[in-house]
């Protein structure tokens, strides 16, 4: 009974085992068909539908872009021109300022005092020259008369030139006096953004080294970029004043800055070590849209060309040998056709080299044909034809 018993077991087994083998087998059967028919053309005979565009010569601007960064057109550092204690800051942070506007005070006090030193020995020089001018004059009479010597007058003139040079002294120190009692009160040099004050009230400052803050110009506005050898040979060469026409900013957001720059200086050398040409322009910036340190891309246009032609960007392939496009020739067949292209516009290659007016390129299903594969072309955007049928054809 036990042996029975262990051979219907086995027997039990063995077609489980087989069932559950054949039940995969059909599963893996079906995927893989599945695979095939999502991954297979079209019937064999049949032609490939595809989408084309019919290449028209265009003229497009010879340009380039690069990576650029804003700057202020003056970027100012605010120090005192006199030290001292710094007693009331007289602006907003962060706000406009206008070149002359007060802006800091420092402690007037000592300086007042030195003016007022400064001035008294002033008063003191104008006496002394009077006197000077009495006694010279006095002597010279007396010379007249050979009352006294020669020597005697010769000191008094002496005298008198020593005293108009000490008045003169005593005149530049009322000025420097005068001009440091105005340092006191810190102004604003030009016109632009206040920055964050980098001092407290009452602290003690040093002349022309303590940073009381900054100021930066934001119209206009400077932008900083560069072009490396090969994108300077796409653009005719060094770039120079003379030969840009233009230069458009577009924004993070992919927007274009409405305003039109201006180059206003370039590098008369390629720089040794990066390779490139340093370049900046200058932005009209009056509602504040642009901020320094801000990162955008320049493009800057040199000149037309003409006879090219666009091609959207998914028609252009890779190869090892460069860029390819698939043209529909006179059979319907697709044929590989090298182009160079050149930079982009909008979601278009601009080709410059290898197609001709007229010509079809195809723009889809371009995984699933091969070169020398039959295709039915249509108008890239519209739905493909129906092939005529062989019933449908007329007789001969």
């Amino acid at each position: 009974m036990a042996a029975i018993k262990n051979n219907l077991r086995e027997t039990y087994m063995s077609s489980k085992r087989g069932v559950y083998v054949l039940v995969m087998a059909m599963l893996f059967g079906s995927l893989a068909a599945c695979g095939k028919s999502e991954q297979a053309g079209p019937p064999a005979g049949m032609a490939m539908p595809v989408g084309v565009v019919e290449l028209k010569p265009v003229t497009v601007p010879i340009s380039a872009e690069a990576v650029a960064q804003t700057e202020g057109a003056r970027e100012v550092e605010i120090r005192p021109r006199v030290g001292g204690i710094l007693l009331k800051r007289l602006y907003e942070e962060g706000t406009p300022v206008k070149a002359g506007q007060a802006m800091f005070l420092i402690d007037p006090v000592p300086y007042q005092i030195a003016l007022s030193q400064a001035r008294a020995q002033l008063a003191q020089q104008k006496a002394r020259i009077e006197q000077t001018k009495r006694e010279e004059a006095r002597l010279q009479g007396l010379l007249a008369t050979q009352s006294i010597s020669q020597r005697e007058y010769d000191n008094a003139v002496s005298d008198n030139a020593v005293a108009e040079a000490a008045m003169l002294q005593a005149e530049a120190n009322v000025r420097e006096a005068e001009l440091n009692l105005s340092y006191t009160t810190v102004t604003a040099p030009v016109n632009g953004v206040s920055g964050r004050f980098q001092f407290s009230e009452g602290a003690l400052v040093s002349a022309n080294s303590s940073l009381l803050t900054t100021i930066v110009q934001l119209s206009p506005i400077w932008v900083r970029f560069s072009f490396s050898d090969n994108e300077l040979a796409q653009l005719g060469g060094r770039l120079s004043e003379k030969n840009v026409q233009q230069v458009t900013l577009l924004l993070p957001d992919g927007h274009t800055y409405e305003e039109k720059g201006k180059l206003n200086f370039a590098a008369s050398q390629i720089d040794p070590t990066l390779g490139t040409q340093q370049l900046r322009a200058t932005f009209e910036n009056k509602n504040q849209q642009l901020v320094p340190g801000q990162f955008v891309r320049a493009r800057v246009t040199t000149g037309k060309r003409d006879g090219v032609f666009l091609v959207p960007q998914v028609a252009v392939q890779n190869s090892d040998l460069g860029k390819f496009v698939y043209v529909v020739n006179e059979k319907n067949e697709a044929t590989v056709r090298p182009v160079v292209v050149g930079d982009w516009q909008g979601k278009d290659w601009i080709i410059l080299d290898g197609l001709k007016a007229g010509e079809k390129v195809i723009v889809d299903n371009l995984i699933k044909i091969r070169p020398g594969a039959p295709v039915n072309p249509h108008p890239a955007g519209q739905p493909p034809q129906a092939p005529a049928k062989p019933s449908d054809a007329k007789p001969a």
